[in-house]
């Protein structure tokens, strides 16, 4: 496999890992982001407004309302929402943004990466952790192949 980019591995750094917008079904993207995060050691919360609790796991309603250290945020919402995420990401000091992205434009917003930049926040558009936490599932690995030789991998 190819190195890891330098955002990836600052995003993986954080051992404290906000996932906003895991489902309230605790089925799609973001609960399998979440589960592998905790699964590598990270401190792991999960935001959405409209739950408090995701398959037995506290849930905040917003990124100010997480107790303690947050690091690092995992953006897997519309990408209309991105925005107000990465703003509340930027108030509370995170230091990495991570909009999720398999196909199509999935979270990634241009004025939420543009917002990050300037706010000097790392940022990585695109793609998944998963295909960086191990174990890299078969899915996850081809996913990321794919990706590197398209020259489309997450930046």
């Amino acid at each position: 496999m190819s190195r890891i980019p330098v955002e990836i591995a600052t995003f993986l750094a954080s051992h404290h890992v906000a996932v906003a917008g895991v489902s309230r079904s605790g089925s799609g993207p973001g609960a399998l982001i979440a589960k592998r995060l905790r699964a590598s050691g990270h401190a792991v919360w999960l935001v959405n407004p409209a739950a408090n609790e995701i398959g037995g796991v506290p849930c905040y309603p917003s990124l100010s309302s997480v107790p303690g250290e947050v690091g690092s945020v995992m953006v897997v919402t519309a990408p209309a929402d991105s925005v107000k995420v990465v703003e509340e990401a930027i108030a509370r000091g995170v230091r990495a943004v991570w909009l999720h992205r398999s196909f199509g434009e999935g979270s990634v917003s241009p004025a939420a990466v543009e917002r990050c930049r300037a706010a000097g926040v790392t940022v990585v558009e695109g793609g998944c952790p998963m295909m960086y936490l191990p174990p890299v599932d078969i899915a996850h690995r081809v996913f990321r192949f794919c990706l590197e030789l398209q020259g489309r991998g997450p930046r």
